[in-house]
């Protein structure tokens, strides 16, 4: 069977999170071709792969959303949609209503209609749909100003409507953005089953974004999070089963118009036998070594963790940071934490880069997750199945993992703290750092509970179950 992995922003060009998750899969389910339709933001990273193909990926399809600016269109176009079109185009602006699918693979894959996407932004059309919508909700603002917002925010979802889609059995989207339209789109075009698995909340985790951005201002925020809301909801309606990591997960799901009987929880899983070498904590001579396995990248937050640790060692102060993820992805920002790092006069942080972390791991004494956002986080699990205990925030499936689900009567495998609170996150530290046998003890708990349920075998059984329902009809 052919599965179509629909990825945005993530596999094959990103280390770790949704892109180990990915591969992962694929390798898991030999069985199974899989083709990757990958959703990137500029075109120089094109071929720029940070993974090894498993022999079972048959092919990747690059489209990237700064390509958008090589389109030339027409003069301005009259009456190019119909009635029905028209109310289509309105719904996906103005938002309130069910979006239908059928509807816009009407408009956008009729190629004799429309040598470019421009040409539906430059038709009397488009104007009459956004002036009603403008009229309608948002006359408080300056129309000039909502007219480019709206036509930025919609060229990318237009531009990747009108490329060609893979034929596949199954399309399998990551999230419910971009990539989970076009799994839509293109499940509706050749008949096929679309699901989803959604890692983290899409339209959360871009409301979090656009709140702190500086390029969306005042209540265009507002224009911009309820776009990718609707954009959920497209994608949750269509959507033959949607797959989630933990409960709260489905909870927010259903929440936003996710039908609850689509839903089913699949949690994310690690390979135990890359940390089987790793015993329990060990006592020590010698300073304390904390751990980070992350991407220095702004909804990491790694600015927090400095803060915290600038904190920790006024208790401990020959005690040492290693962050072990890539730095390269957004060089501004790492620039801005090497900045924190002389500004406090933090001693002893070593930005590791990308590592082999069944190695450095056995060096931690404990390890930390500061995210704003997170879905289940990979990082932590390996950390549990390496005995190792975690300082997380409040984000994603953390309290989950590191207090247990309703299911789970184990105990506390470390500490939890809400996002940007580097005091709480200090306390919690300082604490660990003073008591051995609680990290020990937490560690162990940990592990225990990864061994449990947070296996890549239970992973891959139950993705293998998943396929399985769709093999016969492919």
């Amino acid at each position: 069977m052919r599965i179509c992995l629909l990825t945005e922003g993530s596999y094959p060009y990103v280390v770790g999170g949704v892109s180990s998750w990915c591969q992962m899969l694929i390798q898991g389910l030999p069985q199974h071709e899989f083709f990757i339709y990958s959703i990137g933001a500029e075109s120089k990273d094109r071929g720029a792969f940070k993974y090894k193909f498993p022999p079972n990926l048959k092919g990747i399809q690059e489209e990237f959303l700064d390509e958008i600016l090589n389109q030339r269109s027409q003069d301005m176009l009259e009456n190019i949609l119909t009635a029905e079109e028209r109310e289509a185009i309105y719904d996906l602006v103005m938002g309130g209503r069910p979006l239908d699918i059928h509807k816009l693979a009407s408009i956008f894959r009729e190629r004799r209609r429309f040598a470019s996407s421009l040409d539906i932004f430059m038709s009397s059309d488009f104007f009459d749909i956004i002036q009603r919508v403008y009229m309608e909700k948002y006359s408080y603002l300056p129309f000039t100003d909502f007219f480019w917002t709206i036509r930025s925010m919609l060229l990318p979802l237009l531009y990747l409507l009108q490329q060609d889609l893979p034929k596949a059995d199954v399309y399998h989207s990551v999230a419910t953005g971009y990539c989970g339209v076009i799994g839509a789109m293109a499940a509706e075009i050749y008949h096929k089953p679309f699901i989803i698995t959604e890692h983290g909340i899409y339209s959360r985790e871009r409301e979090v974004e656009i709140i702190k951005s500086d390029w969306a201002q005042g209540d265009f925020k507002s224009v911009w999070i309820q776009y990718f809301y609707n954009l959920a909801k497209l994608s949750y309606k269509t959507a033959d089963r949607v797959y989630t990591l933990f409960e709260h997960n489905a909870e927010i799901e259903q929440d936003l118009g996710c039908a609850p009987h689509k839903i089913g929880i699949v949690p994310n899983g690690v390979h135990m036998e890359r940390f089987a070498g790793i015993g329990e904590l060990q006592p020590h001579e010698g300073p304390l070594t904390i751990g980070a396995v992350v991407r220095v990248v702004p909804i990491k937050d790694i600015v927090t963790l400095l803060r915290a640790f600038f904190l920790f060692q006024e208790e401990f102060p020959d005690a040492r940071l290693v962050i072990m993820g890539g730095y390269g992805e957004d060089k501004e920002y790492y620039d801005l934490c090497q900045q924190t790092v002389s500004m406090l006069g933090i001693n002893h942080v070593e930005f590791a880069g990308s590592v082999n972390v069944a190695e450095y791991l056995p060096k931690m004494d404990f390890l930390m997750l500061s995210s704003i956002s997170e879905g289940q986080p990979l990082a932590i699990l390996e950390g549990f199945a390496a005995h190792r205990p975690f300082v997380a925030t409040d984000v994603g499936c953390c309290r989950e993992l590191i207090y247990g689900d309703s299911q789970d009567d184990l105990g506390t495998a470390g500490a939890v703290v809400a996002p940007m609170d580097f005091e709480a996150m200090a306390r919690e530290m300082i604490r660990l750092g003073k008591d051995f046998k609680l990290r020990r003890q937490m560690g162990n708990i940990g592990y225990e509970r990864t061994r449990r349920g947070y296996t890549y075998e239970l992973f891959i059984e139950r993705y293998r179950e998943i396929y399985q329902m769709y093999v016969q009809e492919a």
